[in-house]
């Protein structure tokens, strides 16, 4: 969906590879993170980028799980998370959260 919006994109596989993309100074604007992932899920990732401090330039993240539980929503936010998509989505509904985030298509995500 992001290609087919204009967007740049870059995979990783989990959560320890989009990590190290982000420490290599990838300049990585939007991450779209899924909550259930092997060797580093979601919520680990954001409690790393959390501990990282000022050492690299922190994305705007994107939630994106099956999870419907409130409380596990609100805590994903307080470690930095800045919108939740639950799955399964479409492309409308990713174009009304990035719009939100202020971010058009067509720009570096």
């Amino acid at each position: 969906m992001f290609r087919e919006m204009g967007h740049e994109t870059i995979e990783a596989a989990d959560g320890k590879e989009a990590l190290a993309q982000l420490q290599a100074g990838s300049g990585i604007g939007l991450i779209m993170l899924d909550w259930n992932m092997p060797n580093m899920d979601g919520m680990q990732l954001l409690e790393a980028l959390e501990s990282e401090g000022t050492s690299i330039q922190k994305p705007i993240v994107v939630l994106v799980s099956t999870e419907n539980q409130m409380e596990k929503i609100l805590h994903a936010i307080s470690k930095g998370a800045s919108e939740y998509i639950m799955k399964p989505f479409t492309r409308e509904i990713l174009e009304e959260k990035l719009a939100i985030l202020g971010i058009k298509s067509g720009s570096h995500a």
